[in-house]
């Protein structure tokens, strides 16, 4: 199926690499990296997942800043390869804990011997962590949390009122923390990517929410669990359980898990395998309340000057923080300089006029629930615009990240494990991210 793995820094480092066929030229690798990194038929610059170069096909995915990349020279399917992808590195990190560059660095030997594992001549065989227990014998080299960089709010995990860092689950599955003890925990993720498009006066045109129920679990003797969601919650609109009912299109379950009595109180049993895991993957396009409204306002001031005015305000509530913003929004082409005002007592706020594609973009560190922020941009003209200057603009559109927050209401009411003793008590944490995946505004 492919001929070629192998895992590139950011800045082209081959860290892995596997040649499984012989098919493909040695310098593929560098082949790869030179075209991703000077991609020019794009307008956006980025490379997509697949292309081909010379009768070679790519195939790459983006996980924690390295580049998954296979190589192959037949017609394969793309979904297949960046599937099989994807979950190479889910098992590696499993493995490893933590996915970046000194981790791989420092158990090259365990990757190789999982690689071998998991593809044979091309094939893939195997890509599940319970699985390879039983062939991988090298014990991983743990990296130290310590040195590892501090993360954001959105990584905290929540239990009660107590609060755990993200860095809690870049633990090995196989590994023992120091003293060989193993601490019985489990951590649940309940992650949503938004979808909004509004029009220029501010209605929602299209919204979608694409959620997942990530598991990953560190109990010792694969103990039963049942995870209970709310009750009101519904699949098609022909199952409606009133006003306030999370109301689901569509959804899939991992192979692990019984729906015996989800019918009847939406709860799911399952003995969770080792390792990281999509418990439940789900899809609404139901009505929901976006958490962010944006609009902007382009107009001439002058036969070569204009005036950009955005706004962006906070929908949720204000004791919850979205981190990372970033808007963006394409200029007209003959934009030459860009002069920002921002609203007095600005704090966190970065602007920046990226010349080279004509885009503004403007960063804001924190925005608490309910507040407003208000960007002013002046902009000056090479030459005069042909035509109307709303159309050589736009549209906006955003990124973000915000925890302990999900915009469709879903909820993970309790997590329930078969105790094996009364003083077993194993922890639960459980975390909600919400994350913006295509967040647009037109003008």
């Amino acid at each position: 199926m492919i001929s070629q793995f192998f895992v590139l820094s950011q800045r082209g480092d081959n860290i892995v690499f596997r040649d499984y066929r012989g098919e493909v030229q040695k310098g593929s690798a560098e082949t790869f990296f030179r075209k991703v990194k000077f991609w020019k038929e794009d307008a956006e610059g980025d490379a997509p997942p697949v292309f081909n170069v010379d009768g070679v096909n790519y195939f790459h995915v983006k996980v924690a800043g390295l580049l998954f990349v296979a190589t192959t020279r037949v017609n394969v399917s793309p979904s297949l390869v960046l599937e099989l992808l994807q979950r190479i590195a889910r098992v590696i990190k499993d493995y490893l804990g933590v996915l970046n560059e000194d981790s791989f660095r420092k158990n090259f030997v365990l990757v190789y011997e999982l690689l071998d594992e998991v593809i044979d001549f091309g094939y893939a065989q195997t890509t599940s962590t319970e699985v390879l227990k039983s062939y991988v014998f090298n014990e991983p080299i743990v990296m130290d949390t310590a040195l590892m960089p501090p993360l954001g709010p959105a990584s905290i995990f929540m239990q009660g009122t107590k609060r755990m860092p993200g860095t809690a689950i870049t633990k090995s599955v196989v590994a023992n923390e120091p003293g060989g003890r193993k601490r019985d925990e489990i951590f649940v993720d309940v992650i949503e990517k938004i979808s909004v498009t509004f029009n220029s006066s501010g209605f929602i045109l299209t919204s979608e929410i694409d959620g997942t129920i990530q598991m990953k679990s560190y109990l010792t003797g694969n103990p039963e669990i049942r995870l209970a969601l709310n009750e009101d919650l519904s699949i098609g609109t022909n199952d409606y359980r009133g006003s306030g009912a999370v109301i689901l299109d569509d959804c899939n379950f991992h192979e692990s898990v019984h729906l015996d009595s989800f019918d009847v109180d939406r709860t799911l049993s399952l003995v969770p395998p080792d390792g990281e895991f999509p418990v439940m993957n789900y899809r609404i396009t139901q009505p929901f309340k976006p958490p962010f409204r944006i609009n902007a306002l382009i107009e001439e001031t002058g036969s070569l000057k204009a005036e950009v005015t955005i706004k962006v305000r906070a929908e949720f509530n204000s004791s919850i923080n979205a981190n990372t913003v970033l808007v963006q929004m394409p200029l007209p082409t003959f934009t030459a300089r860009v002069n920002f005002e921002l609203e007095p007592g600005a704090v966190g706020h970065t602007t920046d006029f990226r010349e080279a594609n004509k885009r503004l973009e403007w960063g804001l560190k924190k925005v608490v629930g309910s507040s407003e922020h208000t960007l002013r941009a002046k902009l000056t003209f090479s030459q005069e615009l042909h035509g109307n200057i709303m159309k050589e603009a736009g549209p906006l559109s955003m990124t973000f990240t915000i925890p302990m927050y999900n915009s469709s209401r879903l909820q993970v009411k309790y997590l329930q494990i078969a105790k094996k003793s009364k003083t077993h008590n194993p922890y639960r944490w459980v975390r909600y991210v919400t994350q913006a995946n295509s967040y647009v505004a037109r003008l």
